[in-house]
């Protein structure tokens, strides 16, 4: 395509806060996100995927198109929120790298740009902290898209001269900021004209001069669209969204930004509107194109230069007091209420993170060559767990011992900053999950510093967050807040042990005697062996354990003992009697059960029951399914249901899945299924459920070798019949990626609804 004089960039900051429990390294259960398991996994569901998968809809309502938007905009993915990404949605995580790499061979400049690693306002960060927050977010990028970030995106776009220099010593050439954050601009000639709201050229790029002497690029995105985007339904409409895009754009690169989560989260199916956006862009439609800020800096090196309001962010009208202060800056649902508990929150983090700072300077001394050296490095650890052995080659001084200690302090230090990350303030109240978790994470770093032989900070902590007061009477203070939903998510040696042996038991990996076993989550693992077994309502196992990091060796065993109800034989309830007894190497004793274990505990450990059945069950079900379609026979006159049709019922969702996949099912039959199912009131769960079967059973054809066609057909087909609810959204993803030019490929697409 030609050169245009006319660009535009759409940017997307794509961030979740980190909500992974600090002792497991995994997302446990939000009640709130239901019906998914936590919010990363509904805004998944709701954004990143179908940005990942937009479709475009031609007349007719027919899918003309399936567009990888990462591929065609500007966007930068927190690093923690990557990382969840490639162990959880590998699908998604692939469409996120090969957009770069596509955009990278395109314009010779990648898509992506990286983002402070935990999403910290840096103008409030500590030197040290700064400094991580960048060497981290640079080596995660490196590891993930294989080459180096040229842009940086800050945290809620808060920046000050600091930061930015921060960002200039990584190498990092610019960043993207609110027009509202300019003070000053200066063409060729240096003669500075103050600006204010945004009412200045924001189609050029501007130099922003360091103290240092250094300097950094920066893009101001357009503050009128970018509002429009987010908030004023400009998304329910391709069309409009092109005009006014087109309208704005006079020359040079409009940039646009909002967080990613805008488009299909905020607003549902606005993915669809940036496609058809982008689509058009793509055409130069108009003699207007995209590219990205990366392509464009190269070509159009900043002639003018800007001075910003220090410090500035694009989310609080004084500066970054949002995340000190009681500002008045909000969310905007509790007029009533202040946020005067936001500066001991501040405190308390910060006072609690000067000393674990001295603490790992102290006692790195005795485990790390260089101990600041080796913080700054621990990215590439972070990036990559596999890249532990090399770094502690690199990095370590002293025996087994010490590098266990090593370990530990780096744990002690990401969690500590991870606390820091921006969402803590951002809402109306210290009540919210958000402050909550800050405080979570900075406990874990606590409890960490008192491992590794460092003070006890915790008393302090709490009588800090005793200043903050809950803007609800029964919160009562951030002490409060931490004693009831803080303190109760701590871990200990037999609570994890006792964890760890109750999900292996759900999923039948219990070690027979004499044998050994490992349960292992993101950040922790148990390893257990059984020395002795007593069968019984209740058994009584007994064994060893050792605990610890995934990076960490040995370490001193524990003995355990657990009596374990089965639940098969005894009443409602019997599993919180069930109880563990661990002998520390002190010789002392901590007995733990399943009813002194936090609410979030308990659903995971629920939920990893309810699984483990479903599973067990399924594939004998699904198979009886289609075995009691055929033999039933048609009914009789008067006939309206099935004899004892309260235990069809429970099989309903398998005979409806059978009704699409079964090929020798009469129609008369599916039709008897069906005005049973509304005979019974099946509610709609089930409906879903069996929607769900036939989505995998689809999923799996299309993923073989040779995919059967004309069977293919008939479920998408009948699909519509009977379960016209189903949602085939990935199976018609799944098929917009297959390269084949078969005809009986062709008639499949027309049936899952391809023009």
């Amino acid at each position: 395509m030609p050169s245009l004089s006319r660009q535009f960039c759409i940017h997307g900051h794509f961030y979740q806060p980190p909500r992974e429990d600090p002792w497991l390294g995994r997302i446990l259960i939000e009640p709130s996100a239901a019906p998914m398991r936590h919010w990363n996994e509904r805004i998944v569901a709701e954004s990143y995927g179908p940005i990942g998968w937009a479709h475009r809809i031609g007349d007719g309502g027919k899918i003309v198109e399936i567009c990888n938007c990462y591929e065609w905009m500007s966007f930068n993915v927190g690093p923690t929120l990557l990382h969840w990404l490639e162990r959880n949605e590998p699908a998604i995580y692939g469409r996120i790298l090969q957009a770069d790499a596509a955009s990278l061979e395109r314009w010779g400049h990648g898509n992506a740009i990286a983002q402070v690693y935990h999403h910290v306002i840096m103008p409030l960060a500590s030197p040290l902290d700064k400094e991580l927050e960048v060497a981290w977010a640079v080596a995660d990028f490196e590891k993930r898209f294989g080459r180096k970030p040229e842009g940086m995106w800050l945290a809620e776009s808060a920046a000050d001269d600091a930061s930015l220099q921060a960002l200039a010593d990584a190498g990092i050439a610019f960043v993207i900021l609110s027009p509202h954050q300019a003070k000053a601009i200066a063409g060729p000639d240096g003669e500075l004209t103050p600006v204010s709201g945004g009412n200045f050229d924001v189609t050029r790029p501007y130099r922003v001069k360091l103290s240092s002497g250094a300097s950094m690029a920066v893009f101001f995105y357009h503050g009128v669209l970018s509002q429009a985007v987010a908030f004023d339904r400009l998304l329910e409409n391709g069309e409009n969204f092109w005009n006014r895009v087109n309208g704005g754009a006079t020359g040079g690169l409009l940039t646009l930004a909002t967080d990613g989560e805008t488009y299909g989260h905020h607003f549902r199916f606005g993915e669809m509107a940036l496609a058809y956006l982008l689509a058009q862009g793509r055409a130069g439609r108009d003699g207007l194109g995209l590219t990205n800020p990366g392509a464009y800096l190269a070509a159009t090196p900043p002639a003018w230069s800007a001075v910003l309001i220090e410090p500035s962010s694009w989310s609080c009208a004084h500066g970054v007091e949002r995340w000190r202060s009681n500002c008045g800056c909000t969310t905007g649902g509790h007029p009533d209420w202040n946020q005067k508990w936001r500066g001991p929150l501040r405190k308390a983090l910060a006072d609690a993170k000067t000393d674990l700072d001295a603490h790992f300077f102290a006692a790195g001394k005795a485990c790390f060559k260089d101990p600041r050296a080796a913080l700054v490095a621990y990215g590439r650890v972070l990036a990559d767990g596999s890249a532990g052995e090399a770094f502690a080659k690199e990095h370590f001084t002293g025996g087994e011992a010490a590098a266990n200690t090593a370990w530990k302090l780096l744990t002690m230090q990401e969690q500590a900053v991870a606390s820091f990350a921006s969402c803590a303030w951002f809402f109306d109240d210290i009540s919210r999950i958000e402050p909550v978790n800050g405080m979570t994470f900075m406990w874990r770093a606590m409890e960490l510093s008192l491992q590794t032989g460092g003070p006890d900070l915790r008393d302090a902590f709490r009588d800090t967050l005793a200043q903050a007061d809950s803007n609800k009477p029964e919160e009562g203070s951030g002490a409060t807040i931490l004693r009831k939903r803080v303190m109760p998510r701590q871990q200990d040696a037999a609570a994890l042990c006792l964890l760890a042996l109750a999900l292996l038991d759900i999923e039948g990996g219990l070690p027979a005697k004499g044998e050994e076993t490992t349960f292992a989550w993101p950040a922790f693992a148990v390893t257990l062996s059984v020395e002795s077994a007593q069968d019984g309502d209740v058994r009584v196992i007994s064994g060893t354990a050792r605990l610890g990091t995934p990076l960490e060796k040995g370490g001193d065993a524990l003995v355990w003992t657990w009596h374990a109800p089965r639940i098969d034989r005894l009443p409602t309830g019997a599993f919180d009697a069930g109880s563990i007894t661990v002998t520390l190497p002190d010789g002392s004793h901590v007995t733990r059960n399943f009813g002194e274990m936090p609410r979030h505990t308990r659903d995971y450990v629920a939920l990893q029951f309810v699984e483990a059945v479903k599973k067990r069950g399924a594939e004998q079900a699904a198979t009886m399914a289609r075995h009691v379609l055929c033999l039933t026979g048609n009914w009789e006159e008067a006939q309206t249901s099935m004899p004892y049709a309260w235990d069809w019922a429970a099989f309903a969702p398998h005979l409806l899945a059978a009704c699409v996949l079964d090929v020798s099912a009469a129609d008369a039959k599916r039709a008897q299924v069906l005005a049973f199912c509304r005979d019974m009131q099946i509610p709609p769960l089930m409906y879903e459920q069996a929607a769900r079967m036939v989505q995998a059973a689809m999923l799996r054809a299309l993923a073989g070798e040779k995919p059967d066609w004309p069977r293919l057909t008939g479920w998408a087909v009948r699909v519509k019949q009977y379960l016209p609810q189903a949602n085939l959204w990935p199976v018609q993803n799944a098929f917009w990626q297959l390269h084949s030019d078969d005809q009986g490929k062709r008639i499949l697409g027309e049936a899952l609804g391809f023009a």
